[in-house]
């Protein structure tokens, strides 16, 4: 330092960025560049995943109880409206762990059983890979089954057929 209280810069550089590899010299930035900041995922996102995944086994007739499904198919039949994937679901999401509900309704015939370890694996395997959070329950409800002859409520009913 000089008489006034001035500091040199190259100083300065060598007391705040030790160079030459030095121990004990730090990384600009702190850390590797994946572990800097953090990501969020809103608990719609994990629904509208794990909603995909579970009606993507055979045997799952639907999502939701009857009163979300009517209004889910008055709602896709308004022109622009679009599927809620997320219906029947619901996902607590927490820093690296969520917690999912699933209503469904089964087609007949099915074992309930097999059904709902088959929906708890897919759900499981799509959530923690996309998201990377552990999924530490699926808890399933089975609202309804849907039988052979009863008329599918989710499909719009036009006047051609």
């Amino acid at each position: 330092m000089t008489d006034t209280g001035e500091r040199n810069t190259s100083q300065t550089l060598q007391k705040d960025f030790p160079g030459d590899g030095a121990a004990g010299a730090t990384r600009r930035g702190g850390g590797a560049p994946g572990t800097r900041g953090r990501t969020t995922i809103a608990d719609g996102v994990v629904e509208k995943i794990a909603g995909l995944a579970a009606r993507d086994v055979e045997g799952v007739h639907a999502m939701g109880g009857g009163l979300a499904r009517t209004f889910g198919a008055v709602r896709d039949r308004v022109p622009g409206g679009t599927k809620s994937v997320s219906r029947g679901v619901k996902a607590e999401v927490g820093e690296v762990q969520t917690a999912l509900d699933l209503e469904i309704v089964v087609e007949y015939g099915v074992s309930i059983a097999d059904l709902a370890q088959d929906v708890r694996e897919n759900v499981i395997a799509a959530v923690e890979r996309m998201t990377g959070l552990e999924v530490v329950e699926v808890n399933l409800a089975v609202s309804d089954v849907k039988l052979p002859d009863e008329e599918d409520e989710e499909q719009p009913q036009g006047r051609l057929q």
